[in-house]
């Protein structure tokens, strides 16, 4: 039953992330009219609401772990999924049951097609009926495309976090960092405290003129924390240079987590003042993070040798931080597995990419993929090394097959991309 209504979950609404723009649907009226017909969830548990370019889930994920070590129960709403639907929807870790899928839509699907929603209108309402009929504590919940107009905007949070701004999904969200900026303020509610991770100067006036029109406390995380150590020994200063925690492990170790990092401890010390708790729970939230929500896909070591590494950064913000650690790392050849998809700036992104590396080309199998030839055209261009391999699995074992315990194998350039290979693997949570 679950899975028939899976494959009609995925052919009769809209999903962005599969055909792009033409899934996007403007405008908050629909989600209304559909949270009207499941009784307005949204308005019976707190929340955190997360917007931003890159870092969303990460944080997301981390100020979940935050709750969840509270003792909250604790809602987790994030997209897209990498291997399985349910990811998305998350209670404590565990990912909301097919028997429950199911049941919202033998009770709910009649009139739900009456409006024609998309993907993630229809997900928020599955979303965030069931984070109700759960009775969480808390929910946190991440956008699906800018801010202003997604369907998420309905929430009236305890706090709103903008991680960044880079140029993204320029053609919906405008064409400048100030544009984007603005469709990210919108989720800045009236006298609702909101913390932005990062000082960008055409985007933080933005935020910053929004925040005083609606008389709300805005916190720039950026400068108010350090770090010295690494991943595995990490001590995090506050912004007098004193001690907060040492000697935490940090699993999440792309480097640009650390950015994340700053937007996380941020966030924990405003909720702290709204909402305090009975003991400091920040270092075991951090070390706890994979273990109590599942997260995945960013990067992750998939195994040691030859060292084989996935991460989902896909626009060119992401890729650029993935790229400058990618090159940290010493190995007798750097070998890629990398596909994309058609709406990104591939020129731009070619320009990220380490000309040295042998790539393996790839196409996932999503309508909005780039096809792998245009890809391979790009890089043959500037006679880079590529072998052309279709799908994912081919282009992953073509490139684990060349190497040899010292090169580097790198899998990425789509969320797609690493989805299915984690599917292939056995490794999705």
């Amino acid at each position: 039953m679950y899975k028939s209504l899976l494959d009609k979950i995925f052919t009769a609404y809209p999903m962005y992330h599969k055909i792009g723009a033409a899934a996007y649907k403007e405008g908050l009226e629909n989600i209304e009219a559909l949270l009207d017909i499941v009784q307005h969830p949204e308005k019976k548990f707190k929340s955190v609401h997360i917007a931003g370019t890159n870092g969303k889930g990460s944080t997301a994920h981390l100020l979940a772990s935050y709750f969840q070590e509270r003792g909250c129960k604790t809602g987790l709403f994030t997209s897209p999924h990498l291997v399985d639907f349910r990811e998305r929807i998350r209670i404590d870790g565990q990912m909301i049951s097919e028997e429950k899928v199911v049941e919202f839509f033998n009770r709910y699907q009649t009139k739900i097609d009456q409006l024609e929603p998309s993907f993630f209108e229809m997900t928020t309402a599955l979303a965030f009926h069931y984070f109700a009929e759960e009775k969480v504590d808390v929910a946190i919940i991440e956008t699906g495309l800018g801010g202003r107009l997604d369907s998420t905007n309905v929430l009236r949070p305890l706090l709103s976090v903008i991680t960044n701004i880079s140029l993204e999904h320029t053609q919906m969200l405008g064409d400048t960092i100030a544009k984007i900026a603005f469709e990210k303020a919108g989720i800045i509610k009236e006298k609702t405290p909101v913390v932005i991770g990062e000082f960008h100067p055409e985007s933080f006036p933005v935020f910053e003129d929004v925040a005083n029109q609606k008389d709300a406390p805005l916190f720039l995380a950026q400068d108010n924390y350090s770090f010295d150590g690494n991943f595995n020994d990490l001590t995090i200063k506050g912004v007098l240079g004193d001690t907060l925690y040492e000697h935490i492990y940090l699993p999440l170790q792309g480097e640009y987590q650390l950015k994340n990092l700053k937007t996380v401890l941020q966030s924990i010390e405003v909720i702290e003042e709204l909402w305090p708790s009975e003991r400091d729970v920040t270092a075991a939230a951090i070390q706890n993070v994979i273990s109590n929500t599942g997260f995945q896909g960013r990067w992750q070591i998939l195994q040691k040798m030859p060292l084989t590494i996935c991460d989902v950064g896909h626009n060119v913000g992401g890729l650029e931080l993935t790229m400058k650690q990618l090159a940290q790392y010493p190995c007798r050849q750097l070998r890629i597995v990398f596909g994309m998809v058609k709406d990104k700036d591939i020129d731009k992104v070619i320009t990220l990419l380490p000309k040295e590396a042998v790539y393996y080309l790839c196409q996932a199998k999503i309508e909005r993929a780039l096809p792998v030839e245009e890809l391979a055209a790009k890089l043959q261009s500037q006679n880079w090394e590529c072998r052309i391999c279709g799908n994912v699995t081919d282009a992953y074992r073509n490139a684990q097959e060349a190497a040899n315990a010292e090169d580097l194998v790198f899998v990425g350039g789509s969320c797609f991309v690493v989805g299915e290979l984690l599917s292939e693997l056995g490794k999705g949570k």
